[in-house]
């Protein structure tokens, strides 16, 4: 008989006088099914069959349980159909060959087996011997679950909540299937219906009968059950709050290999979650979750190895486990990495990787991504300077109640970049930061109230928030707060606080701070007069090219206070300070050149340090000029550019120049 010829299956089962029920009866009799057999009894020949493949009261032999079963398939018997389909599926005594399998389950299945109309559905759900077709799966699916079949049940609810096979996702559906198969004992039902009720999707959110059919399912051994189990007992969902009883369940699923219930109780240990805090079980647990694939694993594992937590530090490592994750699309992995290319650690340094990675964080809605791909394009790192896109970014951060982002926008605002210019929504926005305790906004905020901008002018305001920003360590807060109890704005002066205030900010490298304190210590202004402290502080904030401290620098070396004097060292730093237009370092350089003071001496040099100087108003350096070009010091003798400085001196008060002048007096009268 070929294939062309052989019957469809016929629903075959309990009212067979041979059936495989039949063999669990007490009066069974091999030899009897036997002779029926071969006398071609499809019923027999099917349960002859299975009693080869189970061995049971025969030696198992799958190569003679194919020969009956073939022998019944023929003839139609579905319930044989459908188990030659699973010998050839398997490889059990022929095959194996998965288009085989198909042509007998569709035997079967067509005369009403509800297990072949549920293995047909499965190979066509995953492609085995046809072509993957969710449409046709769900037929077969839905056939064998109105005939009871649980699996098929259970299949048919994946398929609802998922709107697989051209269904609409429908949720009410997928519990009501879930619900039956459950009832049935199907433990991935049971913890499916768990999940519904867990959730309240397709069912009225109840936590009590979430556990109730997670228990179920757990006691059969379901991992996942597990797992929920203990999520419900570490958040008091549907029982009492036991961390203890969660910890005892996550393990319970991880130890069946529960990727979920490993993460779970890694998470445990990470943060001491019902158990003693324990980064080494930690990592452990993190790592065989994360081999598994679990994407949350394999992130907290790259920040293991990141931190050195439970495991010595690898960025490497960390990189090679973040990518995992964000390569699965874990937005904390995506933005991980991100900043791992941003800042060159465990990988070289790529402003256009990092760009890249934050955006793919960004859009999948992670709000520090949002604010660092903003960034990216505020500054052209990595993209092209883009402020449009930029404000875009910070926004969707912002909105997320980012704090950098909020101040970034603010920043975006005043500046007018990539929105229009708006004060009063840049002190908005900054305000917004600020009130998180963002140092940066509430510094920013400050500035706002003490000039009036986007908001009414209040110094008691701007002391407020810079006093806020310098709690936390900002050293450019902490030195405004400083001069605001030096000046008295916006608070009652108080010359020790402001001291204080200097200093910390003078000890994060503020170069102003250091100056008003090396001023204080060489005036003795809130403190006790200190040149030695004068000359540390001074020197911290010249070498950091502050003008003021180089030109104040150079006076305590030329008159030798708290150093030992050297009229070198000070021509030195008034010339740095001159260099960078300070009008009192450019006088003293001129002086030291025209003295020969720790330089050779040099009238030219003399001059023109006193003409940058006298331009920019000094009365000494006027008067100065006006001596050089009236003695010709460094210039040609020229009266008249004589009296004009001198003039210029004057005007300011300056005695000698008045004097200067009524001698030139005597000159321009004895002119022809």
């Amino acid at each position: 008989m070929n294939q062309n010829t052989i019957l469809p299956g016929a629903d075959t089962g309990r009212d067979d006088c041979f059936s495989r029920e039949s063999i669990l009866e007490e009066d069974f009799c091999l030899e009897e099914c036997l002779a029926a057999a071969e006398a071609g009894d499809p019923g027999a020949q099917g349960v002859l069959g299975d009693c080869y493949q189970y061995g049971w009261f025969v030696k198992k032999d799958y190569a003679a349980a194919v020969a009956w079963y073939e022998k019944a398939a023929k003839q139609g018997n579905a319930a044989a159909q459908r188990s030659l389909g699973w010998c050839w599926s398997k490889g059990r005594g022929v095959g194996p060959s998965e288009k085989k399998a198909v042509f007998w389950y569709t035997k079967a299945a067509e005369g009403g087996d509800a297990d072949a109309q549920h293995n047909l559905g499965v190979d066509y759900d995953y492609g085995r011997g046809v072509k993957e077709d969710k449409a046709q799966a769900l037929i077969w699916y839905r056939k064998a679950a109105e005939q009871g079949h649980e699996w098929s049940q259970y299949n048919l609810g994946v398929f609802y909540e998922r709107g697989y096979g051209g269904l609409e996702q429908d949720w009410q559906k997928a519990a009501e299937w879930y619900a039956k198969s459950a009832a049935q004992g199907f433990p991935d039902a049971q913890h499916n219906l768990g999940n519904c009720y867990y959730r309240g999707q397709g069912v009225e959110q109840s936590f009590e009968k979430a556990v109730k059919w997670y228990r179920e399912a757990a006691g059969q051994g379901n991992s996942w059950a597990m797992s929920q189990l203990g999520v419900c007992y570490e958040n008091g969902q549907g029982v009492e709050q036991d961390l203890s009883r969660a910890v005892a369940f996550y393990r319970e699923g991880a130890q069946k290999g529960n990727a979920t219930a490993q993460h779970n109780l890694a998470g445990c240990y990470y943060y001491g979650t019902g158990v003693e805090q324990d980064y080494k079980n930690a990592f452990t647990w993190y790592e065989k979750a994360a081999k598994q694939g679990y994407a949350y694993a394999q992130y907290m594992l790259g920040l293991c190895y990141e931190e050195a937590k439970g495991v010595e530090h690898d960025q490497h490592s960390a990189v090679v486990w973040y990518k995992r994750a964000a390569e699965q699309g874990y937005e904390y992995a995506e933005y991980a990495l991100g900043l791992c290319y941003d800042q060159g650690t465990g990988v070289e340094q790529d402003s256009a990787q990092a760009a890249q990675w934050y955006e793919r964080a960004a859009v999948h809605g992670d709000a520090s991504a949002q604010c660092n791909l903003a960034c990216c394009y505020k500054d052209g790192e990595g993209v092209a300077q883009d402020y449009r896109k930029a404000a875009e970014w910070f926004r969707k951060a912002a909105e997320q109640g980012e704090p950098n982002a909020q101040n970034n926008l603010g920043w975006c605002y005043e500046k007018g970049k990539g929105v229009e210019q708006s004060d009063a929504l840049a002190a908005e926005w900054c305000r917004k930061a600020a009130e998180q305790g963002n140092p940066q906004a509430q510094y920013n905020l400050a500035i706002y109230y003490e000039r009036g901008t986007g908001v009414e002018q209040d110094l008691t305001q701007a002391a407020k928030w810079y006093g806020k920003a310098a709690e936390q360590g900002h050293a450019s807060a902490q030195y405004e707060a400083a001069c605001c109890y030096d000046s008295g704005s916006g608070v009652e002066q108080d010359g020790a606080k402001a001291l204080e205030w200097f200093r910390k900010a003078a000890q994060q490298g503020h170069r102003d701070a250091q100056f008003r304190l090396g001023f204080c210590y060489k005036n003795g202004e809130y403190a006790e007069q200190d040149y030695a402290q004068a000359v540390l502080w001074y020197r911290k904030a010249a070498e950091q090219g502050h003008m003021s401290a180089q030109n104040d620098l150079g006076f305590l070396y030329k008159k030798g206070y708290g150093v030992e004097q050297d009229s070198a060292q000070a021509a030195v730093w008034y010339a740095k300070a001159a260099a960078q237009g300070h009008m009192q370092a450019q006088l003293n350089l001129g002086i030291a050149y025209i003295t020969g003071n720790g330089v050779a001496q040099d009238d030219q040099k003399a001059a023109l340090w006193f003409a940058k100087a006298a331009v920019q108003g000094s009365v000494t350096a006027q008067y100065n000029l006006g001596l050089c070009y009236e003695t010709g010091r460094g210039v040609e003798p020229d009266v008249y550019a004589a009296t004009e400085w001198y003039e210029k001196a004057a005007e300011q008060g300056d005695a000698k120049a008045q004097a200067a002048l009524e001698r030139l007096e005597e000159y321009w009268e004895d002119e022809p």
